[in-house]
This record gives structure tokens, C-alpha cells and sequence, in this order.
């Protein structure tokens, strides 16, 4: 279906592309018309020290984007797939220009030639990487840092303003808890129409996951009983799709893990246990206090800065219990620990699988803007295109169906509606996800399923008992179904 709508799409912008010819923006119309062929655009944002760019590297595999409160930091930057290394800064006032940059050991460090972070509006880093092939990763700026300067940075990026619509197909949104900043932000990127953004397109991340517990060895599966009440917070499931708990620094550590690392650390699971575990104690004791444990305190504190105490803690523990011998064994322990692989999942079912459905509706939105806010010959016509595709295509009245469940504007009971939720795509696109059918699922089990579901959903549609929106929704359910076992035959 969504071949279907990113063609109808890419005629809408060719007709936007002809009303504004030789325009300023006829030029941003070309831009998102070459924008349906590029990776899915998926930004990181959070307040400041929630570890965006500590995910970022651990998403890519590899140590790019700095962690500490350096200049760059404080610029939106693209890291996106390449034929070669290189680094681009778009400044606010005049063209873009290639820039110098190291390649360090824990990041790219960027020569900004002069200008100052509030002079830039972006960097692009390109960098050959199969992670970045599908999705171009986007590390914005904290927000709520006490200058204001990052936070309006971020949200001129990812916020719709009236006229224009965000650079961002979709959102990874990190919070160390739930604060009142958190939900105004989401808020603020959120939109219950369909022209803007929808729970589809944001996922929040439960980041720092260690540290939920204090730094126990059990701190992991206290965040993911945290990140379960999150997800089933009303105000949080009308903002996001999911709550996923990640130890980033873990899962950074993971994939670079290297084995001097490893050594250093099986030094410590060798040494006196009751020594060791009196360092472990404190973050501070463990780097500055005397010990004979066969590391100095420089080593020690590399190893904090690396993994954190609760990473010293459990690495110490699985050396110990002979859990790992050896430093590959240690790398796939640590990411599978992490909750990093749960989110390359959820990343997998509820974006990559509907690449062309969100960025058909960016398109759209595109169009939208400009024709509303520089009305000439032939708007009218494209905003008349505009609400016709938008009410046509069945992928984009799901979306707003799967909002409406999440604001609470669809009454039922509550299997029914986690049913509704389910099918319309809330837990991924597939048909297996749709159908809560396990992935081996043959045809016949599909169509099985998909027949009940249609039945089930025919009968609401026409019960005299069903409200306005019950039955609205039920029809939209039909139809999907209908969808799916056509796909069947």
C-alpha cells in the first residue's frame, strides 16, 4: 500500500514543484522530492546529560559524536552512510563548507574555522557506516540547559513552526526519568493530525537504565518495570509509540569494547574479592583510593570512564561467575545486557517498516506548508491534492485512528481497544504484528485470523449500540482487514 501513496506523493510534488518554478521555494520542493529516496530521518533528543549522543555512537557501532560539553555539542549534527569521510558545515549566513576534523579515539572532532556554535545551523558528517545506510541519525543539542541557547536550537529543529515542516521523520526521545519538561517537549512535536507528528513516529528511551536502581547489579530490571508504567502512562502513550529502558554507556562500551579493557578488568575479577568490593562501593573510592588490585588509580578511573560503576560492578560479577573469558564474549554480553538490541528492534518494526509511510506524510506536509503560507496560481489546487490523499490513502487514516486510541478519544473495553491498537499497527506494520501472530505464521494461519478480525470488526461497524467514533474506528478496521487478505490471494 505505501508504494501506492509514495507515488501519488511524488506527483504531488512534481505538480508543487511546477506552481513554484524558479522560486525559493520551488528549490525546498525539489529537496523533498529527492527526500523520499533518502534514509529515514531519525533524530535523538533529550535534556541535557541524558546521553543522546552516547546512544548515537552505540547505535552506529562506532565512537563519533563527542560526549562532552564541547562546542559541538551544541549544534545539531547529521551523521549519515558515504563514499568517504567527511564533515560539512551549513553556517546560518553564507554557503556551506567542508570542514577540518580528527578522527579521535572517542569522537570527531570538528575544526568549526571561526565561527561559533550560534553561527552554525547544522553539521553533516558522512561516514561509511552499514548502520547509517537505512537511517541517517540526527544528535541535537540538550534542552533545558540553563543558557536556552541548545534547547531553541532543538526545538526550531524538530517542532513544526507554521509554515514549515521538521527536518525529522522520526524521533528517539531519551529521558532518565518522566519530568514536566519531557512532556511539554513531546507535546510541543506532537500533533493529533495527521500532518504532523503521531505516537508512530517517537519512541522514548528510558536512558541511563543503570542508574535506576543506584548502580545495583539489578538495575537493568528495575528500569525495564519503570519503562513498562511509562508505556502504559496515559499522557505518555498519546506522546510516544514505546518506553525503551537502554543502558547507553553499556551499550556504547559494548560495541568498542577492547581488550585492554577486558584485561584490565579481569586483573580486577582476579583480586582480592573483599578489596575489590569495597572500591566498588562509590565512584569516587574506586578511582582515587588506595588499593592493591593490580590497577593504578589512572586505569581504574579510564575504566569508569568508560563503562561506569555499574558496568565495573557487572563486569566484575560475570568474570567471576565465569560468565565471559574472554573480551568477545564480554562485548555480546554487554550490548545483549544493555537493551540495545530491544531498540534496534523496536527501531526495525516501527520506523524502518514504515519508511515510505512517514516520508510520503513529510511530503505531504511540504506541500501543505507552502501552499497555505505562499498562496499563488495552482495552490488551490495542490491543497485540494493535499486533502484528497490524506483522506484517500488507508495508511494515513490509520495513523490518525492509532492517535485518536492513544489520546483516549475512542471508548471501549480494554481488550477491545488494546485489539484496535494492535491491528491498526501499533506494535509494528506487519501483518504477523497485526494479527498478534508469531513471525513463522503461514498463509492459511493469516488468513485464519485475518477473517475472524474482519468479522469481529463488521459486526461493531453495524451495531446500533456502537458510538460515532466506535464505528468509525471499526470501519477503518475493516477495511484493513480487507487489506490484509487480498494480500493473501
Amino acid at each position: 500500500m505505501s508504494d501506492a501513496l509514495l507515488a501519488r506523493v511524488r506527483g504531488l510534488l512534481d505538480d508543487a514543484i511546477g506552481v513554484y518554478e524558479g522560486t525559493e521555494v520551488g528549490e525546498h520542493l525539489r529537496s523533498q522530492r529527492a527526500r523520499l529516496d533518502e534514509p529515514l530521518r531519525v533524530a535523538i533528543a533529550g535534556r541535557v546529560k541524558a546521553g543522546k549522543s552516547t546512544l548515537l555512537n552505540a547505535l552506529v557501532g562506532e565512537p563519533l559524536a563527542p560526549t562532552d560539553e564541547g562546542e559541538c555539542t551544541r549544534i545539531v549534527t547529521w551523521y549519515h552512510d558515504g563514499l568517504t569521510y567527511r564533515v560539512t558545515i551549513h553556517p546560518r549566513a553564507g554557503e556551506a563548507r567542508p570542514a577540518r576534523f580528527d578522527r579521535l579515539d572517542d569522537a570527531v572532532a570538528v575544526d568549526l574555522g571561526g565561527l561559533t556554535p550560534e553561527e552554525v545551523q547544522r553539521l553533516e558528517v558522512e561516514w561509511p557506516s552499514s548502520s547509517l545506510r537505512e537511517m541517517t541519525l540526527i544528535d541535537t543539542p540538550g534542552i533545558g540547559a540553563l543558557s536556552g541557547a541548545p534547547s531553541a536550537s532543538t526545538l526550531e529543529f524538530l517542532t513544526p513552526g507554521e509554515g514549515r515542516e521538521t527536518d525529522a521523520e522520526a524521533v528517539l526521545y531519551l529521558m532518565k526519568h518522566l519530568h514536566t519538561t519531557d512532556v511539554d517537549f513531546l507535546s510541543a512535536f506532537h500533533d493529533e493530525e495527521v500532518s504532523q507528528a503521531t505516537p508512530v513516529n517517537a519512541v522514548a528511551v528510558l536512558s541511563r537504565a543503570d542508574e535506576v536502581g543506584g548502580g545495583r547489579l539489578d538495575s537493568l530490571e528495575s528500569a525495564a518495570t519503570v519503562a513498562a508504567r511509562y508505556a502504559r502512562d496515559a499522557k505518555v502513550r498519546r506522546l510516544v509509540q514505546t518506553v525503551v529502558p537502554v543502558a547507553g554507556l553499556l551499550a556504547q562500551t559494548g560495541v568498542t569494547l577492547r581488550e585492554a579493557e577486558y584485561q584490565a578488568l579481569a586483573t580486577l575479577g582476579r583480586a582480592d574479592a573483599a578489596e575489590v568490593d569495597t572500591l566498588l562501593l562509590s565512584a569516587d573510592r574506586f578511582a582515587n583510593a588506595d588499593a592493591h588490585v593490580g590497577l593504578t588509580t589512572m586505569e581504574r578511573q579510564a575504566l569508569l570512564d568508560r563503562f561506569g560503576l555499574f558496568g565495573v560492578r557487572l563486569v566484575v560479577h560475570l568474570i567471576r561467575e565465569g560468565t565471559v573469558t574472554n573480551a568477545d564474549a564480554l562485548a555480546k554480553e554487554l550490548e545483549s545486557r544493555s537493551g540495545l538490541p530491544e531498540l534496534r528492534q523496536v527501531l526495525l518494526t516501527q520506523f524502518a517498516e514504515r519508511r515510505d509511510l512517514l516520508k510520503a506524510r513529510s511530503g505531504i506536509i511540504a506541500v501543505e506548508s507552502i501552499a497555505c503560507t505562499h498562496p499563488r496560481a495552482g495552490s488551490e489546487a495542490l491543497l485540494a491534492d493535499v486533502e484528497q490523499i490524506s483522506a484517500g490513502a488507508h495508511e494515513l487514516v490509520e495513523l490518525q485512528l492509532l492517535a485518536s486510541l492513544r489520546a483516549g478519544a475512542v471508548d471501549g473495553k480494554p481488550d477491545d481497544l488494546e485489539a484496535m491498537e494492535r491491528l491498526v499497527g501499533g506494535d509494528g506494520a506487519s501483518v504477523h504484528a497485526r494479527l498478534g501472530l508469531p513471525p513463522d505464521a503461514d498463509v492459511d494461519a493469516i488468513r485464519a485470523a485475518a477473517s475472524a478480525e474482519l468479522t469481529r470488526w463488521q459486526r461493531r461497524a453495524e451495531s446500533p449500540m456502537a458510538s460515532r467514533e466506535m464505528a468509525d474506528a471499526a470501519r477503518t478496521l475493516v477495511r484493513t482487514c480487507e487489506a490484509i487478505l487480498a494480500q493473501q490471494t
